[in-house]
């Protein structure tokens, strides 16, 4: 493989270093691997090697990677890449063409078997996949293989396909989420849950009565609101949900969420 020298020849450094017990050795390979080196004649000096881990080459060294965990006993390794819209805000349209274009060499790879024991996850926004001027899909070559067909559609979408659109989670899908958090809030501070289902129940409505939720709200407001409830009630123990839940101080509890107990239907959400 590309660069299998290499990487075998760090590998062999830390295992002896890791056996000699020499903690300043296994630091240098780890950074080497890290692709913290900024200069080969730094690596040179340190390791002995004349390459680094560089802009061009960094995706050969995850392959690397992947088959030697599968070496290793693992299955393979899984790439999680966060935040694609990154790609989407870079201003010049070179270097994001730069970036499309590596994530089509990525793609091809997996398709074609090249890409051996690697899996990866990319979470980006509708816009930076979609958008024909800046987005993914402004490079034609990735827009014809990544784009949805004609069948798919909201609630009947193909999870075999390169990209998946992610639903709207639902207020009750929510308050199942906000039953666990409760739950493993109770675990991680020892106490038993007091937390009832009409207290989530009850919560979750008086989020979804704010205004602008049905387009606004996002799962991560929802969370911090329900842990801090919770630690409230565990740090005043003269506190309880329904005292917070209808205190005057909330001024968006002062509506029929908690009083209207007929209320079952919840607005959905985008993420």
């Amino acid at each position: 493989m590309v660069h299998g020298y290499d990487f075998a020849q760090l590998l062999e450094r830390y295992y002896h270093a890791y056996l000699a017990g020499d903690e300043d050795t296994k630091g240098k390979v780890v950074k080497w691997f890290r692709g913290e080196y900024r200069l080969k004649t730094e690596a040179k000096q340190d390791l002995g090697v004349n390459i680094i881990i560089s802009d061009e080459d960094w995706y050969e060294y995850l392959k690397l990677f992947a088959v030697f965990f599968r070496q290793a006993g693992y299955s393979g390794m899984f790439i999680m890449v966060d935040e694609l819209v990154n790609l989407y805000k870079i201003p010049n349209a070179i270097s994001r063409q730069y970036n499309y274009e590596k994530l089509l060499s990525m793609y091809n790879d997996a398709m074609q078997g090249k890409a051996k024991y690697l899996g990866i996850i990319m979470g980006a926004t509708p816009q930076a996949v979609e958008d024909r001027r800046r987005g993914v899909y402004s490079y034609e070559a990735l827009r014809s293989r990544l784009a949805e067909g004609k069948f798919a559609k909201e609630g009947q979408r193909d999870l075999y396909a390169p990209v998946i659109h992610l639903e709207p989670l639902t207020a009750e899908e929510m308050l199942v989420l906000t039953e666990k958090l409760a739950n493993m809030h109770a675990s991680l501070y020892g106490y038993e849950r007091t937390i009832s289902e009409k207290d989530l129940a009850d919560f979750i409505k008086i989020e979804y009565a704010r205004v602008g939720t049905s387009s606004m709200i996002t799962p991560r407001e929802i969370i911090r609101d329900f842990i801090e409830l919770l630690d409230i009630v565990l740090q005043n123990p003269g506190q309880t949900v329904q005292s917070l839940l209808t205190d005057g101080d909330f001024a968006y509890t002062k509506s029929d969420a908690v009083s209207d107990e007929k209320t079952s239907d919840f607005a959905e959400f985008t993420i």
